[in-house]
């Protein structure tokens, strides 16, 4: 898209040979909301999931439930081989934990065989644990503490596992007879930004934060901004090792002769400010950390292109199992939108907003709710010192640098008549605002 000067040659031709969304929204910017909305085509308070899966957040019930029904369960009953690799993420952590953090806190944890897995009969996975260098996964029925520990780093090993999976010479990964469904989740460019390999650096050379983090919202002068000045260079490094491993995947397909029977899809579970706004990491409602690479390939059946089609997490489930002819299998409690027929090129209507929420069980009266539509965001912020609204016109200003909140009543009113029906639609019990 242009946006950054990051180095990504195999995202690139990937994007040119497939249909690329422009406005791909992750609701709940951070790592395990998104993975179950992903997964269950639900939004956050359905599922339950609606922060992050760890020690902390037990006591809330914070994991994926056995209960779902997963894109994983229904391929599975319709006869696929499913895998999956890398961060799953959707665990509570249980004690004794196997791996803690400095602060004593927990967030890895054993995904046990059967239901849990939701379909995935090949188990390549850990929850959540970010040593990108040394990673450990549980395989197969290897029980709580058979995990195996890998000298690599987490996207390179993955790929190779996936690269076998495909292949499947020795027939062990998966049935040969039966068609494949593979989730490859890789962890980088997640933090800590420096546990990426020297050769991926290597390639932006002398190139200075102030050369690689040109977008004119970025200020390296704050607190935050020095962090990303710091850490600039080795997060494009790890997208750009990323890439390198995705680019051996599609390497595989087309080798394997499945170039033309495969659906392959390139998102990501949210995005990184790194900088941006003043501000480093997740969770906000920017572009930087809402808005996530969505590309879709299927030679013949998906045109090539872009389309700025408003495409939430909880969509992801039905569209796919829409594209495959399975969607009279989408379960009735699927809250997203089967978007197959735009993916496929057809004129049908399309969604009018996408929502944005930020929920801490903690302080649950506080955080956020805002929606995103084809040209506003839209947020209304609640803190201990009261309620703020935030407002940007993405099309005049799509780094988002003028707040326009306050300028325009009935805009406001409007867009937030519209949070309100999104509110009820999911179940939200965060306090409704005015209108």
């Amino acid at each position: 898209m242009g946006e950054d000067p990051v180095i990504t040659p195999n995202l690139d031709r990937f994007a040119s040979e497939g249909l690329l969304l422009t406005n791909a929204i992750s609701n709940r910017p951070v790592c395990s909301p998104y993975r179950a909305s992903m997964l269950t085509g639900r939004y956050p308070f359905s599922t339950g999931v609606t922060t992050n899966c760890w020690s902390h957040t037990v006591q809330y019930g914070v994991h994926l439930r056995e209960s779902e029904r997963c894109i994983g369960d229904v391929l599975k009953d319709q006869g696929y081989a499913c895998g999956y690799i890398g961060k799953w993420h959707l665990e509570a952590p249980c004690e004794p934990a196997l791996f803690r953090h400095g602060d004593n806190s927990a967030w890895d944890e054993f995904t046990p065989p059967g239901p849990r897995r939701h379909g995935f009969d090949f188990w390549h996975s850990y929850g959540c644990h970010d040593n990108h260098m040394r990673p450990h996964y549980w395989t197969g029925d290897a029980p709580r503490d058979g995990y195996v520990e890998v000298e690599d780093w987490s996207p390179r090993h993955e790929a190779g596992v996936a690269i076998d999976f495909i292949r499947n010479r020795d027939g062990k990964q998966r049935p040969s007879s039966r068609p494949f469904a593979l989730f490859v989740s890789m962890n980088p460019p997640h933090m800590p930004f420096e546990l990426v390999p020297p050769e991926y650096l290597e390639r932006y050379g002398e190139r200075t934060s102030e050369r690689l983090l040109t977008r004119p919202n970025v200020d390296l002068a704050t607190q935050q901004g020095q962090i990303a000045k710091q850490w600039a260079k080795h997060y494009f490094a790890a997208v750009t090792g990323v890439d390198d491993q995705f680019g051996r995947i599609l390497q595989c397909l087309r080798e394997e002769g499945l170039d033309d029977d495969t659906i392959v899809v390139f998102t990501s579970d949210h995005g990184e400010m790194m900088g941006s706004q003043g501000r480093m990491y997740k969770s906000w409602w920017y572009e930087e950390s809402i808005g996530v690479p969505f590309i879709i390939r299927w030679p013949g059946h998906v045109p090539q292109g872009r389309d700025e089609l408003l495409f939430s997490a909880p969509d992801i489930m039905p569209t796919l199992l829409g594209l495959m002819g399975l969607s009279r299998q989408i379960p009735s409690v699927v809250e997203g939108t089967d978007h197959s027929r735009v993916l496929r090129g057809h004129s049908t209507e399309r969604p009018a907003s996408a929502l944005y929420l930020n929920h801490d069980p903690d302080t649950p009266l506080e955080g956020a709710r805002g929606l995103r539509t084809p040209r506003h965001t839209f947020v209304i912020e609640r803190t201990p010192a009261g309620e703020v609204h935030h407002l940007y016109d993405n099309e005049a200003d799509p780094y988002q640098v003028r707040d326009l909140a306050g300028t325009d009543d009935s805009l406001e009113k409007s867009l937030t008549a519209e949070l309100l029906r999104w509110l009820e639609r999911t179940s939200d019990p965060w306090p409704k605002p005015a209108v």
